[in-house]
């Protein structure tokens, strides 16, 4: 979105779309057909979600994207039965597991990163205070470390999100987030860092820059969503300022746009889509890396 008057600002971070803008679950002919088209518009990097092993081939999507001059994120999917606190110790293990195998594919995909709610299922909520916070955070921890070695030898940084209060009650803020991090052990702590998304943000953040600056070097990657989950720039956000805040603290890492098609009926339901966010799924990623690279992100 261009203001009246204002000069274009260039953009200084690799700027990606998450696939599922158009689809899910991602599969290797969605890569092969997304990957080109965003490529041409002008993108740098596709996230990409596993939402179950195997659904799409690294090997395969890494030689797509080397094709198109692509770099990767990937984000991991905590669905039901995806848990690493306050779970049954199988529960645990699978999930541990499933981590595991998103670090493999993120090695294998060539992306230094994966994101999302590395704690609980999304959807799951259960009352959290004082001193029972503290000792949750301290039990994620602990099931986190194994992960955590896992992708410190293979190169990859866990990037823990915060998610609003409808989706979670175990992380909402960045405070919260970087008081469980401070739980991790020394040893590990350099592999694990958040994820910010502006969505998220905006609803729990009284004041999502100075959020944004809090996080500082703790920042693993971003993601950017309109206030409304559409269109970066179409809505309110103070993205001048939160761009600002990320050239303060010194991130260098991708910017990411993150919506969610609503033809699929699951992951609908599950982000809450009930109308269409833009004109079109692509119009939503064109006009999204337009604003950003106006903005400098």
């Amino acid at each position: 979105m261009t203001t009246a008057g204002s000069a274009p600002t260039a953009s200084r971070r690799p700027l990606g779309v998450s696939t599922w803008l158009w689809c899910s679950p991602l599969t290797d002919p969605d890569v092969a057909r997304l990957a080109p088209r965003v490529a041409g518009w002008g993108f740098d990097v596709l996230e990409m979600p596993v939402e179950g092993v195997g659904d799409w081939d690294p090997a395969a999507a890494r030689r797509v994207l080397d094709d198109c001059g692509l770099g990767a994120t990937v984000c991991l999917v905590t669905g039901e039965g995806r848990e690493l606190v306050d779970a049954p110790d199988d529960v645990v293990r699978r999930t541990q597991d499933y981590l595991r195998a998103v670090v493999d594919a993120a090695h294998a995909v060539g992306a230094d990163v994966i994101g999302g709610p590395a704690y609980a299922s999304v959807g799951r909520t259960w009352a959290l205070e004082g001193a029972a916070r503290t000792a949750a955070y301290a039990r994620w921890a602990e099931a986190l470390v194994p992960v955590a070695e896992h992708a410190r030898a293979a190169g990859v940084r866990i990037a823990v999100e915060p998610l609003n209060r409808y989706e979670t009650s175990f992380l909402n803020t960045v405070e919260q987030a970087l008081e469980a991090l401070d739980h991790l052990p020394a040893e590990v702590a350099d592999a694990v860092g958040l994820l910010l998304d502006t969505y998220h943000l905006n609803i729990e953040e009284r004041d999502p820059v100075a959020a944004v600056r809090a996080a500082g070097d703790r920042i693993a990657h971003v993601q950017a969503s309109g206030t409304h989950r559409g269109t970066p720039g179409d809505d309110h956000a103070d993205w001048p300022g939160l761009v600002a805040a990320l050239d303060a603290v010194g991130y260098a890492g991708a910017v990411c746009i993150e919506s969610f098609t609503p033809d699929n009926a699951t992951i609908a339901r599950a982000a809450s889509i009930w109308r269409p966010l833009a004109a079109s799924q692509d119009a939503l990623a064109v006009d999204g890396l337009a604003h950003l690279k106006e903005v400098g992100a």
